[in-house]
This record gives structure tokens, C-alpha cells and sequence, in this order.
């Protein structure tokens, strides 16, 4: 089935593109609310996207009467914490995704403890398998009339559930320990990833070993 997205309301986009790009992770943003407190909010439009130096990336939409609460957080304070969500957090995740009033706090009304940072001042999620502190480097709007942007941010600091880790010295993760969901498509589709596979990316000299009589394709 082929969509022309030139003829497609952008509503429509969105829903295609979230369907068809499974699973997601969730990164579950706290921030500093401004008044003392901090606000919690999950985007599933998120990776990261490079390893040294470590940066992740947040779209995040911009409702037409005032921007989300998240960004005008991060864009006041230049600092916030990606949290990983686990299965048995899902259902304080979806709490905070509620649009409360910008000075309510997501975490207190969900009953989530926080623990502090390492390297700046927004707490992070204490019971979340791994977290990273960021710091942003930059804003980028994807077009001018949706007011969607893209947030980048450096790592500065990564915590780690203690029994995932497998060796600390190598940075060996056994991620089947974390318990991690993803977002399928909307609305309220999630999965867990518990079903894994291994393969083995080989290089080149190890393919040709393994496959002697392909010549080179024309």
C-alpha cells in the first residue's frame, strides 16, 4: 500500500508513522518546574544517536495554544533526565502523561520516590532501570508552521539498575535485566521486551570464509 504523504492531513502522518515505527523506547523526561518542584512527561519520539560523544534526541510536539510543559522546562533551565521505563512503572509512566497544570507534580501524584543527580539539578527517577542526566545543546524546529522540535542533548551522566550490569570495567549490560517497554502504535499499545534473538554481525573477510563461491554481484 503506497501513502502520498503530500496529500495526507498530518494527523494522518502521525498515525502511520507511529503504527509502522515499532517498538519505541519511552524516554520519561523530569524536569524542573520552576516553583520548586519538578514535572515528569513521557515521549516516545526518541533514541540516541551517538555514542562518543553520548547524545540523545526528543521530538516533541508544540500543542497550538502553549508549548508542552517539558520544553519550556528544558528551554528555561537547559538540564533534564531521561528515564528508561520498566513494566512495572507503565502504569505511573501513563499517569504522568495526563496534562496537568504546568505547577502540579507528576511524580508526587504518581507516587514516585526521586534520587538526585550526579552532575546537575534535576533529580531523576529512583526506581527506573537507567537514567541520564542531559544537558541540552540545541533546539531544532522540524518545520516552521507545526512548532514540532527536535531537542538535542549531551549525556553527562548515566545510572544503571545494579543487577543488570554484568561487567562494570566493560560496560556490559544484561538488558533483559532492566525490563524495559516500548510503544507500539497509538493510542495505548506498549510492548515488553522480553522475546530476544542473537545475531552476529561478521565482516567481510569472515563472510567471504563462509561463502567462497559468490563472486561479486554485477
Amino acid at each position: 500500500m503506497h501513502f502520498d504523504v503530500a496529500t495526507l492531513d498530518g494527523n494522518l502522518c502521525y498515525k502511520l508513522m507511529t503504527s509502522l515505527v515499532v517498538p519505541r523506547p519511552i524516554a520519561w523526561l523530569v524536569t524542573n518546574n520552576g516553583v520548586g518542584g519538578q514535572n515528569a512527561a513521557p515521549f516516545s519520539f526518541f533514541n540516541c544517536f551517538s555514542g562518543n560523544p553520548p547524545v540523545l534526541c526528543i521530538g516533541i510536539g508544540r500543542p497550538v495554544d502553549r508549548r508542552k510543559d517539558s520544553l519550556a522546562n528544558i528551554e528555561r533551565d537547559r538540564e533534564f533526565v531521561v528515564n528508561m521505563v520498566s513494566e512495572e512503572l507503565a502504569q505511573a509512566m501513563n499517569l504522568t502523561a495526563t496534562d496537568f497544570p504546568p505547577d502540579w507534580n507528576e511524580l508526587a501524584l504518581a507516587g514516585l520516590e526521586t534520587a538526585p543527580s550526579v552532575k546537575i539539578s534535576v533529580p531523576r527517577i529512583a526506581a527506573s532501570p537507567a537514567a541520564f542526566e542531559c544537558r541540552l545543546r540545541e533546539i531544532m524546529p522540524v518545520a516552521q508552521d507545526s512548532g514540532n522540535v527536535i531537542v538535542v542533548a549531551d549525556v553527562v551522566a548515566i545510572h544503571a539498575r545494579d543487577e543488570a550490569i554484568i561487567n562494570v570495567e566493560r560496560c556490559h549490560v544484561d538488558g533483559s535485566k532492566l525490563g524495559i517497554v516500548g510503544r507500539m502504535q497509538s493510542p495505548g499499545r506498549y510492548t515488553r521486551v522480553h522475546d530476544t534473538f542473537e545475531m552476529r554481525q561478521a565482516t567481510f573477510g569472515q563472510w567471504q570464509a563462509a561463502n567462497p563461491q559468490v563472486g561479486k554481484p554485477d
